[in-house]
């Protein structure tokens, strides 16, 4: 074990230099995988004898739909007999939803909202901020084609300049071609150039910016980076990631974020570290403290810029980039490219490479639906039958508030489902052991806030419900962006009424 350095501006605690534990798998229920279509009566994973309701199936069709630009929340157009349609509602037993028309998302168990959160600096809740979407841009149905063009990367691993162990390293994780934001990005930052990253949720952004910066530390043992992210869950999976290319190279690093207790972040900054991450409200405190040096540190990386921009991290961000060094790197990562965010790149960077490797909003494997109530109905009872469909083995709901969340979660255990939830109001304990159990399959259903929507890797997630109309279409893309990761296909419904 190394000893604590006399100056108190890094730490490492002993205990954190081993990597992150596996979790346990159970083995999945029996039932059939995610297909486009053909949602029954049969219950799926719920005690079957909950499931008392009519059901209500679903034939998703093929073909794209239209998207109109209409700046409020359209019915969308029933599918007729065989007839085609620019929206569908699911139907089941001939009969379909009605087209009622809705203004925005309901509230926790069938109410309206406006679509008015208030503030949630990191929380979850509604984000002061919201839009009217037209319902159309909630349904893209996905096409199967003959001939698809297939992503050809300029590079495989094995060229990138880096140190043999860490090529061997990525080789053990099975990696063997870059996705295109890291065929792009890897041989500029090796390079040492500033990069503004716009590509979305699932492409490989974490290891476009860790491959070349552990690199980095290689060739130089006193390299330094500070990694900062929105959410502490995005925070700890980027530490899980790092630890899992750096086994036995000597590579320390500590997760700081909010929730956690920081007595334990204080102790192990007294060693030094490779890498800080963590979320701008807990680095900025410890920076204050005089806890963490930043001249000291040479790389800066800013992930998911747009939604601290959103989440009004913008000062603390302000204060930690005000305390780096002048001459540095600095990796700067956004889904969107806004004003805002322009700003912050003519702020923050030097001379950047641009790259953007985004060629569309969602991904082309998400078939994306809408459900529209009929009067009368109650949201809670159609996502219960919706639940009990075959297929759904693996689902994330989202609601709009920590209260509605939680109250739905208690709910959907009550009618006999497997469910947990994940929102600012849980304690950081709470929200890793929710968020591991529904990674590790032992519940099959996650209810969230948008605190889960952006950067978390959550494997083989079958079907995203946004229970509530999320308040931008930005949080809808990023909420659906946790399904059809890779190329496994997802599908995202959207309730409304």
């Amino acid at each position: 074990m190394r000893k604590p350095q006399s100056s108190s501006n890094y730490s490492k605690s002993p205990s954190s230099r081993t990597g992150a534990s596996s979790s346990s798998s159970r083995p999945m229920s029996r039932r059939s995988p995610v297909q486009s279509g053909g949602y029954s009566a049969k219950p799926a994973f719920a005690d079957r004898k909950s499931a008392s309701r009519p059901s209500y199936g679903s034939s998703l069709r093929s073909g794209s739909s239209s998207h109109s630009s209409a700046h409020s929340i359209a019915p969308s157009r029933s599918y007729g007999g065989g007839g085609s349609s620019s929206s569908s509602s699911y139907r089941g037993g001939g009969s379909s939803y009605s087209k009622r028309p809705s203004s925005g998302g309901g509230n926790a168990f069938g109410g309206r909202n406006r679509n008015r959160g208030g503030s949630s600096r990191g929380g979850g809740g509604g984000k002061g901020r919201g839009e009217r979407i037209d319902a159309s841009r909630f349904i893209n149905k996905v096409v199967s084609v003959e001939v698809e063009e297939v992503f050809k990367p300029r590079h495989q691993f094995t060229d990138f300049l880096i140190e043999p162990k860490l090529k061997e390293a990525i080789v053990g994780k099975g990696y063997i071609l870059p996705t295109p934001i890291q065929d792009e990005a890897i041989p500029k930052v090796l390079e040492g150039r500033d990069i503004v990253g716009i590509a979305n949720t699932g492409t490989g952004k974490t290891a476009a910016f860790l491959i070349p910066l552990i690199n980095k530390v290689l060739k130089n043992p006193n390299e330094q980076a500070i990694i900062i992210v929105p959410t502490r869950e995005l925070a700890i999976q980027i530490e899980d990631e790092l630890r899992g290319f750096t086994k036995s190279m000597k590579i320390f690093s500590v997760c700081c974020v909010g929730g956690a207790p920081i007595g334990r972040q204080i102790s192990q900054l007294k060693y030094k570290n490779n890498f800080i991450i963590g979320t701008p409200g807990r680095l900025k405190d410890l920076i204050a403290r005089k806890l963490i040096n930043l001249q000291a540190f040479q790389s800066i990386v800013l992930d998911e810029a747009d939604q601290m921009l959103d989440m009004g991290f913008i000062d603390d961000m302000r204060f930690v980039m005000a305390g780096m060094p002048k001459v540095r790197h600095t990796l700067f990562f956004s889904a969107t490219l806004s004003p805002a965010i322009e700003k912050l790149i003519n702020d923050f960077l030097n001379n950047p490479v641009r790259i953007s490797v985004k060629t569309r909003d969602t991904s082309k494997n998400i078939d994306q639906d809408v459900i529209h109530l009929r009067r009368g109905e109650e949201k809670i009872d159609v996502l219960h039958d919706l639940l009990n469909q075959p297929g759904l083995t693996k689902v994330l709901i989202f609601g709009k508030t920590k209260h509605g969340v939680e109250k739905l979660s208690k709910v959907l255990t009550q009618k006999g489902f497997k469910s947990e939830s994940i929102h600012g109001d849980k304690r950081h304990s709470q929200r890793q052991q929710a968020l591991k159990m529904f990674k590790s399959n032992q519940v099959q259903i996650l209810v969230a806030t948008d605190v889960a929507a952006r950067g978390l890797d959550i494997p083989d997630v079958s079907h995203v419900i946004n229970f509530d109309v999320p308040a931008t279409y930005d949080d809808y893309v990023h909420r659906i962006g946790r399904t059809g990761r890779g190329n496994k296909k997802g599908i995202a419904l959207t309730l409304i009424g």
